[in-house]
C-alpha cells in the first residue's frame, strides 16, 4: 500500500488577463516531465503571444489563420506535404538547415530536403539511366565523395531524385511518368566515385494550387525554383548530407521561393567532346556533363563510455 502524499500540482498564477498572458499560460506546462518539451513550449507560448500583442489581429483574423492551417493540413497525402512547403516559403526549412548544419572548412554545404522526397529511391548500378520517360536533354551526373581531409570513401550511398524536361517530380504525375521515375540510389566506387545517366533538370514552380499558392499569390511573390537535382550522401563513420546541386545559368538563382540556394552549389552543365569519356559514360559523344563531389564530414570520436 502507497504511504507517501500524492505529488501536489504545481500552484498556478492569477487567473488569464491581457498583460499576464504569458505567464499564465507558460506555467501551465510546469509539470511537464521532459524538461526539453517544457523549454520548447514555454518558448512557443512567449513567442506566439507577443506576435499576438504586436499585431492584434481581430478575431475574424484570427479564424482566417485557423482555416489557412487547416486547409494546410487538409491538402497533405502521401505524396504531397503542404505544411512543408509553408515551412519552405517562410524561409524556417533552410533556417533549421543552418542551425543543424553548421559545418566545418571543406565540407558540401547543405540545403533543405525539399517536399518531394515522398518515396524511396530505388537502388540503382552505377551508370543507370534514371530518366524513364525521357523527357529532357540528357545528361551525364558524376562526383567523387569524400571525407573532409580528401580521403575517397569507398561504399558511400548516394540517393538522387529531380524533376524532369518539363519541371515535374513523378509523384506529381503519377498518370503520365513511369513510377520512380528520375529517382536513384547508388553506391560509390572503391574510389568514391558515382555517375549516372540522367537529364538536365528544369527550373519549376512549388506545387502552388493550395493554400500555399494562395499565400504566395496573394502577397505578390512567385512560385519558382532553379533547375536543380536533390542529392543526400551518407558514408560510414561520416554525418549524412542533404543538398542540391543548382544549374548554373538557371532562371530565380537568385529569388529561389525556399531561399535554398547557395554560391558553392552552383555547377555549370558542360559539354564534353571526349570519345574515351563518352564511352566510359555510355553515352554518345559529345555529351553534357553536370560534376558535384560530396564531402562529407566525420562524426565526433565517440568516448570509451559512449562506445
Amino acid at each position: 500500500m502507497t504511504t507517501g502524499k500524492a505529488k501536489q500540482p504545481t500552484a498556478r498564477p492569477a487567473r488569464f488577463s491581457e498583460e499576464g498572458s504569458v505567464e499564465v499560460v507558460a506555467e501551465s506546462f510546469a509539470d511537464t516531465p521532459n524538461p526539453r518539451l517544457k523549454q520548447l513550449m514555454t518558448s512557443l507560448v512567449e513567442h506566439l503571444h507577443a506576435f499576438v500583442k504586436d499585431v492584434e489581429p481581430t478575431e475574424e483574423e484570427w479564424q482566417a489563420a485557423v482555416d489557412f492551417l487547416t486547409d494546410v493540413g487538409h491538402m497533405c497525402d502521401s505524396t504531397r506535404q503542404e505544411f512543408v512547403l509553408l515551412s519552405d516559403v517562410l524561409g524556417v526549412s533552410m533556417l533549421v538547415n543552418a542551425i543543424n548544419h553548421r559545418k566545418t572548412a571543406g565540407a558540401t554545404d547543405s540545403t533543405v530536403l525539399g517536399p518531394f522526397h515522398m518515396v524511396e529511391s530505388p537502388e540503382r548500378e552505377l551508370g543507370a539511366n534514371i530518366s524513364l520517360d525521357r523527357n529532357g536533354e540528357p545528361c551525364v551526373f558524376a562526383g567523387q565523395v569524400r571525407s573532409s581531409d580528401g580521403t575517397p570513401l569507398p561504399g558511400a550511398r548516394v540517393d538522387v531524385w529531380q524533376a524532369n524536361g518539363a519541371g515535374y517530380y513523378d509523384v506529381q504525375q503519377p498518370e503520365v511518368q513511369p513510377e520512380r521515375n528520375l529517382r536513384g540510389l547508388f553506391v560509390a566506387d572503391d574510389q568514391g566515385r558515382f555517375w549516372l545517366r540522367t537529364v538536365v533538370p528544369r527550373y519549376y514552380p512549388i506545387p502552388d494550387d493550395g493554400p500555399v499558392g494562395q499565400l504566395l499569390a496573394v502577397t505578390k511573390r512567385h512560385p519558382n525554383r532553379p533547375a536543380h537535382i536533390h542529392v543526400i550522401g551518407e558514408a560510414d563513420g561520416h554525418a549524412p548530407l542533404t543538398t542540391h546541386v543548382f544549374v548554373e545559368g538557371s532562371p530565380y538563382l537568385d529569388s529561389d521561393t525556399v531561399f535554398g540556394v547557395k554560391q558553392s552549389l552552383i555547377r555549370p552543365v558542360t559539354v564534353v567532346d571526349d570519345l574515351r569519356r563518352a564511352e566510359q559514360y555510355n553515352v554518345p559523344n559529345p555529351f553534357r556533363l553536370l560534376e558535384f563531389d560530396i564531402v562529407l564530414e566525420p562524426l565526433p570520436a565517440r568516448s570509451n563510455h559512449e562506445a
